[in-house]
């Protein structure tokens, strides 16, 4: 790979191919890392809402917690189609199954004398053993796919249709602990390093080794993550296409997670790390600053941030938050109103220019990088 001047255009070549005007996408491919874009994720991503006794019963009783909870995603299938390349999933632990099969708001709604909402789970899947999916226990429960499993499976049916897609980002979000202002909730099983195991069989029992991008692949001979990344670890756009790379959300058991596998040794999940640990290749900065964003992203860092939560400036149409990380280097770019998800009050939503599935990053892009030849829209 080297440098030349034609012009007054500077021209990156990697085995004689000019980067730049007249690039194709395998020229491009070729040389833009997956740190090297940014995209646009969705915020609980499963998410379903509410029904109408359900909607009625917490307008009444509890208007705030409806307030910053009311929002919803249409399928995670047509989510991707809609251009968003970031997905996150929120997981409890149910080695038996049938532990949140029957939310309290069911019984809330009747007791209430309102007319009973259409089954949440007419399929039974509650009550198989498994990872479920959902927001919150007994309150927020409609899911788009109630199982991690099914979820996963949805994504997989999708990337299968649409070969050569930019690489999905899945966050996944552990659950757990008591619920706050309801001591009658149900009880959540706690995540354990064992229980980590069983995340991580479950994610390969979806995906082939060969269909995700897994901390081993990146960290390749060095001894840490924070080391691979630094000198351009992460795999190009032509090794990444049509693969899923997972996230993980929760810090605090980030150490659960990495007991036994030092530096992510043999896991599927990149942690959300702090900057330096070992494990540590993506971050969360979700409130950050632009400055601290940026860092990061210039020490060779994935990082995720929030443009808006929970829907405050969607009913306000408050751009600020939105333009600021718009602005910074960070790959994901998370939201509760995609462009094809936008709010219903004002229409706030969070996009790039001509409803770009992806861009170049603004920070650490490769001179010369083109927008339009990382996905084109409607692909």
């Amino acid at each position: 790979m080297n440098l030349r001047i034609a012009g007054l255009a500077l021209v990156l070549t990697v085995g004689g191919a000019a980067f730049g005007q007249g690039t194709s996408a395998a020229q491009q491919d070729r040389v833009v890392r997956i740190n090297q874009i940014q995209v646009i994720g969705s915020h609980n991503s499963y998410h379903a809402g509410f029904a109408p006794s359900e909607r009625a019963y917490l307008e009444k009783n509890a208007p705030k917690t409806l307030s910053g909870l009311d929002y919803s995603h249409a399928t995670l299938s047509a989510q991707l189609t809609g251009g968003v390349r970031q997905l996150e999933i929120d997981v409890f632990r149910d080695t038996k199954g049938g532990r949140f099969a029957h939310p309290k708001i069911v019984k809330q709604v009747a007791a209430a004398g309102l007319p009973a909402d259409p089954d949440f789970d007419p399929e039974h899947e509650m009550d198989k053993p498994g990872f479920k999916v959902l927001h919150v226990q007994d309150v927020d429960q409609r899911s788009r796919c109630h199982t991690l499993v099914k979820c996963l499976t949805d994504v997989k049916a999708w990337s299968k249709a649409h070969p050569g897609h930019l690489p999905i980002f899945l966050i996944i979000e552990t659950k757990e602990g008591p619920l706050k202002g309801m001591p009658d909730a149900v009880q959540t099983e706690p995540f354990t390093a064992a229980a980590f195991d069983e995340l991580d069989a479950e994610i390969r029992s979806v995906f082939s080794a060969g269909e995700m991008i897994v901390p081993d692949q990146v960290r390749g001979k060095a001894k840490t993550l924070p080391e691979a990344i630094g000198r351009g670890g992460w795999p190009t756009l032509e090794s990444a296409r049509g693969k899923v790379v997972f996230l993980m959300d929760q810090r605090p058991v980030e150490a659960l997670y990495v007991q036994g596998h030092p530096a992510l040794r043999g896991r599927v999940l990149f942690t959300n790390a702090v900057e330096g640990a070992p494990d540590a290749a993506f971050t969360e900065e979700n409130s950050g600053s632009a400055a601290e964003i940026d860092a990061l992203v210039k020490k060779g860092y994935i990082v995720r941030t929030r443009s808006d939560e929970p829907t405050e400036q969607a009913r306000k149409n408050d751009t600020a938050r939105r333009d600021l990380v718009l602005g910074t280097g960070a790959q994901i770019i998370s939201t509760d109103y995609p462009l094809s998800e936008p709010a219903s009050w004002t229409g706030y939503s969070v996009g790039f220019p001509d409803g770009l599935v992806a861009r170049c990053n603004p920070v650490n892009k490769p001179a010369g990088c083109v927008d339009t030849l990382l996905e084109p829209v409607g692909r």
